[in-house]
């Protein structure tokens, strides 16, 4: 017998119990469908039903992960959930073969995390977990939770009990503090580009529009704006606090910072190496994508074809100091470039902020287990390998973490590309056994002189002799 708990059967204890329900989590109940014998496993959602950055599902826009970073197929590929048999199952498998795209439309991929989602057994939309708490008598995690109504209202309440507990919460949307007054008031647009297509057609009509940050949803909120005014007129300004507009590290050498190998290499580095790491590797996950910066430059350039140049103003290596409103109708940006040391003030009508996301706090969800909770020297939340929050050993269930171990596990954290492997993961520490064998070696590169084995997978290759001072 395979699949999960029917979702009417909540009273009994399940095995897992999944808070949030995006790309992730999808993922590991996508799996958890999939695992040999009886695996109770239930998954709780607050909104009414998936979607996937749908503010930012621009026309034209692509994954930045090639479409085998589906929910399954990297740990599973003959799973009946894969990216391939939703094309089956609507009779697009030969188009999209003779199509040939390696990277696939984001707008694709929310109808196919849709497609599964209302299917996956096990999955409750409009459940808003409300607390976690462990049960020392029981020896079982209670979640707490409130059934909602059609318009979000509390309707029932209800608890559940689990031996194991993975939160999926995801990001938030990041507003800096200078405009976080301007982004809660009403009137002049100030918005986070996380809700771009639902203010589009505002922004259109916005007599000039800022754009800040220099990453992929600054560009392509960017480039959707520049096509779409006249020539000319295009009155759009874009403004980042990093050094350029600089692609994302797309080589093929490169991209195995996204593999098991390097999350493992990382994970055993010690906590102040960890620290001083990642912020030098932005360029790995927060540049553009080489075509959305040749697109950029080639719709700037066609609008020079008959003289003139484009009223469009690109400047890196600014921040925003402060801001405010001018009058009931616009926005004054008091800017200073870090390098120049110089200070001015933009004025504009619309702001878009694609500033990026952060991991939403679960303090208040957690509170019940803060007596049991182990934190780093930063006051983080220490994850073992596994992807397990350290926990005190009077505690034999486990709280895994998707998304929230960028400090731990590296840049990999919120990257499609390990979701399968890291869900596979989870649940072979769930069951105690291996039904998804995990890859021994992962990447050319070895990562440091010492390597770093798997949990009950053998290390691959030739090992280095280690030097002996005399």
């Amino acid at each position: 017998m395979t699949g999960t708990t029917p979702p009417q059967d909540l009273d009994r204890p399940h095995d897992l119990v999944g808070v949030g329900i995006g790309p992730f989590n999808l993922s590991l109940a996508a799996l958890a469908d999939g695992v040999p014998g009886p695996l109770a496993a239930t998954f709780f959602e607050q909104r009414p039903a998936f979607h996937w950055h749908p503010g930012l599902l621009i026309e034209g826009a692509t994954l930045q992960v090639p479409f085998l970073a589906d929910l399954v197929t990297l740990a599973d590929p003959a799973s009946r959930w894969s990216f391939l048999n939703y094309l089956k199952g609507r009779e697009r498998l030969f188009p999209f073969y003779f199509a040939e795209r390696f990277h696939i439309q984001r707008a694709e991929y929310d109808a196919y995390c849709r497609w599964a989602a209302e299917r996956i057994p096990g999955l409750h939309f409009g459940h808003q977990v409300d607390s976690v708490r462990w049960n020392p008598e029981r020896r079982l995690f209670e979640v707490d939770f409130t059934q909602l109504d059609q318009d979000g209202e509390a309707a029932a309440l209800g608890r559940a009990y689990t031996r194991h507990v993975v939160l999926g919460v995801g990001t938030e949307p990041y507003v800096p503090e200078p405009l976080r007054p301007l982004a809660q008031a009403p009137g002049v647009p100030v918005l986070h580009s996380a809700d771009y297509l639902a203010h589009r057609e505002e922004l259109l009509a916005a007599g000039h529009v800022t754009v800040i940050g220099s990453g992929q949803s600054g560009a392509e909120v960017f480039l959707d704006l520049l096509r779409a005014r006249p020539a000319g007129a295009e009155r759009i300004t874009w403004l980042t606090r990093t050094e350029a507009f600089a692609p994302m590290e797309y080589s093929k050498l490169g991209l195995e910072h996204f593999t098991p190998d390097y999350t493992r290499y990382f994970h055993g580095l010690s906590e102040q190496a960890r620290g001083e790491l990642l912020p030098r590797q932005w360029q790995l996950h927060k540049g553009i994508d080489a075509e959305t910066i040749a697109a950029v430059h080639d719709e700037l350039y066609r609008r020079t074809l008959h003289g003139g140049w484009p009223d469009a103003v690109l400047t890196p290596g600014v921040r925003v100091r402060t801001a405010g409103r001018v009058a009931t109708t616009q926005v004054e940006l008091h800017l200073e470039h870090v390098r120049q040391g110089t200070r001015s003030r933009l004025t504009t009508d619309a702001v878009v902020l694609a500033t990026g996301y952060r991991e939403r706090p679960v303090d208040r969800m957690l509170a019940g287990l803060d007596p049991y909770l182990r934190h780093d020297a930063e006051g983080r939340a220490r994850i073992d390998e596994h992807y397990r929050l350290v926990l005190d050993p009077s505690v034999t269930g486990a709280v895994f973490v998707q998304n929230a171990e960028r400090h731990t596990h590296g840049v990999g954290a919120p990257d499609l590309g390990l979701a399968a492997w890291r869900s596979a993961v989870i649940l072979n520490a769930v069951t105690g056994k291996e039904p998804y064998p995990l890859p021994r070696r992962t990447a050319f590169t070895s990562f440091g002189l010492e390597a770093r084995e798997a949990p009950g997978i053998p290390a691959q290759g030739r090992k280095l002799t280690p030097l002996v001072q005399q």
